[in-house]
């Protein structure tokens, strides 16, 4: 029953997001409507007159597949000047640092944030009085287009020129927050503010707490989804899903990644270089049957795991053939990704401690005693009991920001 589900749900083009087995609940009557799309219905009357500069990337489109490029250089009125590119580019194709260029298709100067600087300079600021931001973030404080919007912020104030965020739906959801909140002495590009792994906040969101919490004082203005409740994930919100990167090629890969992506700062495999990444982890040092026993024993809720045998076609076992487990979502409500990041490095660490490096977790948790509490082989459940505190400290703080009602009932966990 759960495969028949499964496949008229793909064969119908239905979202498959939803627990398989669970009762699906009917789709919104509204698509949601992202912040540009808001902004287009008003006739874009909140740019008038002024000189632009846009953040965006491919995942900057209205919901008529129109780019935001292409909606800005269109709309009278509006003067938009040159374009900004956050990692990975304008097309998001890039895996590597990112030159500065030239839009093929309106001419536009392109300023690279990913390669000899990471935030606008001051030139790259003179010709121009507002800074619009629209890109798709997937909702984990170590993926890098967040880090981008506070520097950015940053470099705007700095100039005197405005910030108008165009809000996107967080796609794995506005209500979790989980993981360890990040040590501002570990503060680095992958951990731009004190933020739990997975902050359950939109950019719009996080743009209001950036700029007051860390006494920015940009000028800013988020315009606001429309139609988002923030206990949807993606699949309920009516957009097309747009790979934000070349290796976020799904909402289960999203999920999946504020649990396995702190994990590839070791000499772990997971699953780059394949087509199936963050679903699979691995290491040409591991017996595959041996890890997927391992992980069931483990009781990670709403997750399965597969003995497989994959080959990489890039980063440290290019070519290599890696014993690991494909990881399987199998109840969506349950899925807690950081308990499975916690259970896959207890056993890297138990099982496989002479051949796994885990020194690079450090970077990526930015929290010491997570990181030594997983060498010191504590149990998952006492190491996410540690963070119970700071996680409602932040909670706390991150009401003042939000701009979409929270359920009466919260759960802090899936």
């Amino acid at each position: 029953m759960i495969l028949n589900h499964l496949v008229l749900g793909i064969l119908c083009g239905l979202p498959t997001a939803s627990p398989p087995g669970g009762a699906r609940e009917p789709l919104p009557a509204a698509a949601v409507a992202c912040g540009v799309d808001v902004l287009a219905d008003e006739g874009f009357q909140r740019l008038q007159g002024r000189r632009l500069g846009l953040v965006t990337n491919h995942t900057g489109v209205t919901r008529n597949g129109i780019t935001t490029v292409e909606a800005l250089a269109r709309a009278p009125g509006v003067h938009l000047v040159k374009l900004l590119s956050p990692e990975h580019g304008i097309r998001g194709a890039v895996d590597e640092a990112v030159a500065d260029g030239r839009d093929d298709a309106t001419g536009l100067p392109i300023i690279s944030l990913y390669g000899p600087r990471a935030r606008p300079a001051a030139s790259d600021l003179a010709d121009i009085d507002t800074i619009v931001f629209d890109l798709q973030d997937i909702g984990t404080r170590y993926y890098t287009y967040i880090s981008t919007l506070g520097l950015v912020l940053e470099a705007a104030q700095a100039a005197g020129v405005d910030v108008v965020v165009l809000d996107r739906p967080n796609p794995i959801g506005g209500v979790v927050v989980a993981g360890p909140v990040a040590d501002p002495q570990l503060a680095s590009f992958t951990a731009y503010h004190p933020l739990p792994i997975r902050h359950g906040m939109t950019v719009g969101e996080l743009a209001r707490l950036f700029n007051t919490e860390r006494g920015i004082g940009a000028k800013l203005e988020v315009v606001p989804c429309r139609n988002w409740d923030r206990s949807w994930l993606y699949d309920r919100t009516g957009l097309v899903w747009i790979n934000p990167s070349p290796n976020m090629r799904s909402l289960t890969q999203a999920l999946l990644y504020p649990g396995i992506g702190w994990l590839e700062a070791t000499n772990l495999a997971t699953g780059r270089g394949t087509d199936a990444p963050f679903e699979r982890v691995g290491a040409p040092w591991i017996n595959p049957t041996e890890l997927a026993a391992a992980m069931w024993a483990a009781d990670v809720p709403g997750a399965g795991f597969t003995p497989i045998h994959f080959t990489p076609s890039e980063r440290q076992y290019r070519g290599q053939r890696c014993g690991g487990i494909q990881i399987a979502i199998t109840d969506w409500r349950k899925f807690d990704p950081l308990k499975l990041g916690l259970a896959l490095a207890g056993v890297l660490r138990s099982r496989y401690a002479e051949h796994w490096e885990p020194e690079g977790l450090r970077q990526l948790l930015a929290d010491q005693p997570t990181y030594e509490a997983i060498l010191e082989g504590r149990d998952p459940t006492a190491i996410e009991a540690a963070w119970a505190a700071e996680l409602n400290q932040f909670r706390s703080l991150r009401k003042r920001y939000l701009l979409y009602p929270e359920p009466e009932r919260q759960a802090h966990d899936p």
